[in-house]
């Protein structure tokens, strides 16, 4: 009797089938609707399903690359149930067959129970799985077949004792046992090969669906003036005045930047008004467009913290719209929803009082990047953004918390989350190594809720707060540069940056965490002073 298929061959058998199930339901994805992907429908319940202290880790630990670690992990975890489904296939062959059916079959279900799904969002999870089970159960057959011919092989050999060494190996040789074993290892190799194929062509189509559409953006009614030169000019290390857009942070839950037809899209006002409203992006290029100069908060940015950037947008503003079609007395917020469900609650007099909230269709000069809400978001000046600034904007509904919750309410972040004032080092750098002479402190500072930054002040371990020189004033909502110059002695220090807001009130000094409603607290860093 043959000995037994190592066990690593039905491992290999269960992954090469899930990965050319996932492989297939990415680019069936790809065409329908790109966030049903397998992977990605899995990831993204898992991001809803998070309690809100581990996203919050996630995010502190990981940063941008929050969102990789999740897919990397989905996708490892997958890799080691299919193994183990292989490995069971090799003595239970029909649970082992439903288990490989089972898996995508549950991306299927997280697909379709996702706020805003359709039935087309169910394409890719079947898809991938009749392809897994196909390649399941063609590859199982195909290790069947060389096991049988392995036996067979054997048992002849053991009644022809007298066959010489030199006959049984020409005999092996020509034996059907080994056309078995190639057809296995061909079959193995293209079901890993389309595997390959299939899921890079899905994402290549992701990719490429995600370039802006040829915009020419008409010139704004409202344009402003250039910048003024920033402190970065003299001051090294300091963020620039003007974000590049290129580097402008990106925080939400979406895994896959969604693709929107510009010529297609719409943006619905409805809820509790006297009249709804439908307009296309072509209505609202066809309106007069101004030109604010605004910084944008993400409020899990820690004290001190990469999640913050200014730039020119250009939108028109939300009053006008919401004016036009009459906002009944009882509501009390705008529930924006994106075309990917999500939805985010505004506090309604936040997008009609003089803060000039917009529906913005531009950033510095040209149409919004996808990854920042193209063709159209939410932009509310003064409020982090998880409650005034969604992207991939199709739908605003004039209603109140009570009757619809949002998605961050459900998870009992604040309703109404006025940006913190805040200011924060960038150089020099915390631990960083320092020449004993003339050193140059710098960074920013913020208050877009509390009429922008009046005064900034550095004190250098417990010694006197010392007011630093501030950078050009572009406006209240907009981010203010400092900086100063410091002698510094050999030995260990510790730098603190704390601001005085617009209206005169300092900094707060508690130490707060970004949930439920923003950071709190001074930014020190240590430096080493040789």
């Amino acid at each position: 009797m043959g000995a037994p298929t190592a066990p690593i061959r039905y491992a290999a058998i269960g992954m090469l089938a899930a990965a050319a199930g996932v492989g297939v339901g990415h680019l069936v994805a790809a065409i329908v609707a790109p966030q049903s992907s397998p992977v990605l429908a899995v990831g993204s319940t898992i991001i809803d399903s998070t309690p809100t202290p581990v996203k919050e880790w996630a995010i502190r630990t990981f940063g941008a690359l929050d969102k990789v670690v999740l897919l990397g992990s989905v996708t490892l975890v997958t890799a080691v149930l299919a193994a183990l489904v292989g490995l069971l296939g090799r003595a239970r062959r029909g649970p082992a067959v439903a288990l490989i059916v089972l898996l995508p079959g549950l991306t299927t279900l997280a697909a379709i129970l996702r706020p805003g799904a359709a039935l087309v969002d169910a394409l890719a999870g079947l898809a991938a799985m009749g392809v897994g089970a196909l390649a399941f159960t063609h590859l199982l057959r195909s290790l069947d077949g060389e096991t049988r011919e392995s036996s067979v092989v054997d048992s002849d050999s053991a009644r022809r004792p007298s066959e010489s060494p030199l006959d049984h190996s020409a005999h092996a040789m020509g034996h059907p046992g080994r056309t078995h074993r190639r057809q296995f290892i061909l079959g193995a190799g293209a079901t890993g090969a389309g595997a390959l194929l299939a899921g890079g062509a899905g994402q290549a189509m992701i990719v490429r669906d995600r370039a802006v559409a040829d915009v020419a953006l008409p010139t704004p009614a409202g344009a402003v003036g250039p910048l003024p030169i920033g402190l970065e000019a003299t001051t090294k290390g300091i963020s620039p005045l003007r974000t590049p857009t290129e580097s402008f942070y990106r925080v939400d839950t979406a895994l896959t930047i969604p693709r929107v037809d510009p010529t297609t899209w719409t943006l619905t006002i409805d809820g509790m008004v006297a009249q709804e409203l439908t307009v296309t992006y072509d209505d609202i290029l066809g309106m007069d467009l101004v030109e604010r100069d605004i910084t944008l908060n993400c409020v899990s940015n820690e004290v001190g913290g990469p999640y913050i950037g200014s730039a020119r947008w250009t939108g028109v503003p939300v009053r006008a719209l919401l004016e036009r079609v009459g906002i009944d007395r009882g509501v009390d917020q705008i529930l924006s929803t994106s075309v990917d469900g999500m939805n985010i609650s505004t506090p309604v007099q936040a997008l009609l009082d003089d803060r000039e909230a917009l529906l913005v269709v531009g950033m510095d000069g040209r149409p919004l990047p996808a990854k920042h809400g193209f063709p159209v978001r939410l932009l509310t000046p003064g409020l982090y953004g998880f409650v005034g600034a969604t992207k991939w904007l199709e739908r605003l509904t004039a209603t109140t918390y009570a009757a619809k919750p949002a998605y961050w309410t459900e998870r009992d972040w604040a309703t109404d989350a006025p940006v913190r004032t805040q200011s924060r080092i960038d150089t020099p750098k915390g631990l960083g190594g320092l020449r004993a002479g003339q050193v140059a402190i710098g960074g920013v500072a913020w208050s877009q809720a509390h009429q922008g930054i009046r005064r900034v002040e550095v004190r250098v371990d417990d010694g006197p707060w010392v007011e630093a020189t501030l950078g050009p004033e572009v406006g209240a909502a907009y981010w203010r540069q400092w900086s100063m110059s410091w002698e510094a002695t050999p030995g260990r220090h510790q730098l603190t940056v704390r601001a005085t807001d617009g209206e005169g009130t300092v900094q707060a000094t508690e130490r707060l965490d970004p949930f439920p409603s923003g950071a709190q607290g001074l930014h020190s860093i240590v430096v080493i002073v040789d």
